[in-house]
């Protein structure tokens, strides 16, 4: 090609990039929105002084005057709801709540509604020219860390202990709250703690995760995967521990071979908050801050929060420790999420820059957060069919416990503030209203007290009642991430114990001696023993942490306003006798996949105040190769005598031998049914997804052998089941 016709080209081109080819002038290509976002990242970053680039490695990104670019907090949450806002927001269930609803449209449909508020409260930052933290767009938020063992702390932050419906709400979030527009992200939502993540909270500085190819292939990363592979999440934060032991933000498998070069993913990276500093303080892999920088950017960690460890960037850039090429690439990748979230264009161009604070809080928002509030609540138990509760045999209702009426409670952690939160005693309240019904209200115990505390007064308050409400559990003031607390069964946000503390069950046992009906509403954010109360309580909820509007949705189940049709995400163990050591992250013995004892309360499980039952529509075939898709369905008729919610589920079990596990979840689908009606669940399982490590061959391949297929209401309803082949 003639050389002079390549020169022409070459400056049509950058006239272009700086004219917009429209007649719009720019003064710089990263200006042009016609430009790609990546090519504009790539302009802008060639542009800075190293001064400037490593500066914008840091989560305080601070302002480039002389191009005009204001400065950028990347720190943002916003697990269920914008959280840690100057303004209210709407406050939907803590994570393992909306888990426990099934419903992946919901969870989509409050991600957008979050984004929503969330570029409310930016667009009202940028008027002010407020930049300071829990502004910004970038939201380290979806938690899809396996909550493997119910004593973590944070497990509350997750979708459960199933890497099935784990990465089945995680890629929903991750589509409701990056938006569906064609160009610009609505918000930009970062998958975390990659990837070997889950406790114990007073050790995550120091520990050394270790698992074998095939427990880190088959639970701590499919999630990952899935959101970076095909849900395409803006970010990826790497976890405080080690890996191997590498720390997690410089891990060559983690970060290099698996991250970047399997799954190509070219997304942004950005520390935990501090995790920089335990390479050379806490793991001491590094001799010190600049060594741990030139190896975290090396491994593609793009973005510290933190402000100490990247700033010694520029000096190993001047000795020639580190290449200006590795901070570009890096760089890049942080300019390119802020241009695709608009905030280099003018807001005429970007749909999301008009939303106003009339968002805030908005019906539909409270609306979406009072359905997820009753979709997440479990009915465990319903003997004598106490509940629903029938207000016209009541004279007397005594509603005790602390949870009744601690708002913080029911909020979760990693929360935004509601203008109201309507607590358990509030819902009932407004249940009994003009009933004439009298109510007796006490938080009578803490959640953790004293053994020989008396009872005394709060019981003969009590016994006169014709039903006694109790509201207890725990509570995310004493479980959470790394917490100052030192109590009997908790200790630095995690739990010695799952046992419901124990002045509790004395507590409800001095209740149970009234001789009056009692139902036990529990509050947690994991699971938690309860084989006393699940034997002589005749009733029992689990409510988790429920949001705003947690109070209303308990007492629309309590008095069957809503049929109740939440599922467990998780196993409910009978004892701590049925845990592994928690430092242990081999899945041998855990979750319902591997859990070779007798739950208390199995995966899947919850029981409705009506009744279902399943029939084949089409049952699989008798045999299948590897590259096919296991293609069936089933009718699901309500066979009670009232409306409800059905989450049916369909799990595998596999042909013995390799220790695969012993039934895996492969399918569900939220169905609402009317009595006497039916409604389909269509089961879909490519036999791929089915894969699992080799140790023979160093890869996943589909076993081949007999297999199981069975439909029902929870990990331990076989209530319809087909044997097949993979050959």
């Amino acid at each position: 090609m003639n050389k002079s016709y390549i020169l022409v080209s070459a400056s049509l081109a950058m006239c272009c990039a700086l004219a917009g080819c429209g007649g719009t002038a720019y003064e710089y290509p990263f200006q042009n929105p016609k430009l790609s976002f990546e090519e504009r990242a790539a302009d802008l970053v060639s542009r800075l002084t190293p001064d400037e680039k490593v500066a914008q490695m840091e989560n305080t990104a601070p302002a480039i005057e002389r191009f005009g670019i204001p400065p950028y907090f990347w720190w943002n949450e916003c697990l269920h709801g914008v959280a840690w806002s100057d303004y209210h927001t709407t406050v939907y269930p803590q994570a393992i709540g909306m888990a426990a609803g099934w419903d992946v449209n919901a969870i989509k449909q409050m991600a957008d509604y979050t984004a929503e508020e969330g570029r409310a409260i930016y667009n009202l930052s940028e008027a002010k020219q407020d930049h300071k933290i829990f502004q910004g767009l970038t939201y380290w938020t979806p938690n899809v860390n396996i909550f493997r063992d119910p004593r973590w702390g944070r497990g509350q932050e997750t979708y459960g202990e199933d890497p099935f419906l784990t990465t089945a709400l995680g890629d929903y979030f991750v589509r409701g709250l990056q938006g569906g527009d064609a160009h610009y992200m609505k918000a930009a939502a970062c998958a975390k703690h990659f990837a070997v993540h889950s406790g114990p909270e007073s050790s995550r500085h120091t520990f050394n995760a270790e698992v074998g190819n095939y427990d880190l292939w088959d639970t701590y990363l499919p999630a990952f995967k899935h959101l970076t592979t095909e849900s395409k999440v803006a970010g990826v934060m790497c976890a405080y521990n080690a890996f191997d032991g590498q720390p997690c933000c410089a891990a060559d498998k983690l970060m290099i071979q698996i991250l970047r070069n399997d799954w190509k993913y070219n997304g942004y990276v950005t520390t935990d908050c501090g995790a920089l500093n335990d390479f050379y303080n806490n793991h001491r892999t590094h001799p010190d801050s600049p060594a741990a920088a030139i190896d975290a950017v090396y491994h593609g960690t793009d973005l510290e929060c933190g402000t100490n460890v990247y700033k010694t960037l520029k000096k190993s850039l001047d000795e020639g420790r580190i290449a200006e090429s590795q901070i570009d690439a890096a760089l890049i990748r942080l300019f390119t999420v802020r241009m695709r979230l608009g905030l280099f264009d003018p807001k005429e161009k970007v749909k999301y820059a008009a939303i106003d604070s009339t968002v805030l809080e908005a019906q539909r928002h409270k609306d979406l957060s009072l359905k997820m509030a009753r979709q997440s609540i479990v009915l465990l138990k319903n003997e004598h069919d106490v509940l629903p509760i029938n207000k016209d045999n009541l004279k007397k209702i005594a509603v005790v416990g602390p949870n009744a009426n601690d708002a913080s409670t029911q909020l979760g952690n990693y929360n935004g503030q509601p203008s109201k939160a309507v607590t358990p005693l509030d819902g009932i309240k407004d249940a009994l209203d003009r009933s004439g019904v009298e109510i007796y209200y006490s938080a009578a115990i803490p959640h953790v007290g004293s053994a020989t505390a008396s009872f005394d007064s709060i019981i003969g308050n009590v016994r006169d009642a014709d039903l006694i409400v109790y509201v207890g559990g725990i509570s995310p003031r004493i479980e959470g991430e790394e917490m100052p607390v030192n109590l009997e069964g908790f200790l630095g946000g995690d739990r010695t114990s799952i046992a419901l503390p124990a002045i509790q069950t004395r507590f409800l046992k001095a209740l149970a001696a009234t001789g009056k009906p009692v139902v036990f509403v529990m509050m947690t954010g994991s699971a938690v023993a309860i084989p006393w109360e699940a034997e002589h309580i005749p009733a029992i909820v689990n409510a988790w942490y429920g949001g705003d509007n947690a109070g209303t949705a308990i007492a629309d189940v309590l008095f069957g306003r809503y049929n109740p049709s939440g599922r467990l995400p998780v196993t409910f163990y009978a004892s701590d006798a049925d845990l592994p050591d928690f430092e242990d992250y081999k899945m041998e013995n855990r979750t319902y996949k591997y859990f070779k004892g007798k739950a208390l309360y199995p995966f899947g499980y919850g029981l409705s105040y009506t009744t279902f039952d399943y029939e084949w529509r089409a049952k699989p075939k008798a045999n299948y190769r590897t590259d096919e898709t296991i293609r069936c369905s089933v009718t699901v008729k309500n066979t009670g005598t009232r409306d409800g919610g059905e989450v049916a589920q369909a799990y595998i079990k596999y042909p013995s031998g390799r220790n695969l596990p012993l039934k895996e979840l492969r399918c569900f689908q939220r169905l609402t049914v009317e009595k006497g009606k039916t409604a389909g669940f269509s089961i879909s399982i490519p036999l791929a997804h089915l894969a699992k490590w080799n140790d023979a061959t160093h890869g996943l391949d589909v076993p081949k052998g007999e297999y199981r297929l069975f439909a029902g209401g929870s990990s331990d309803d076989e209530k319809l089941s087909a044997a097949f082949t993979v050959q």
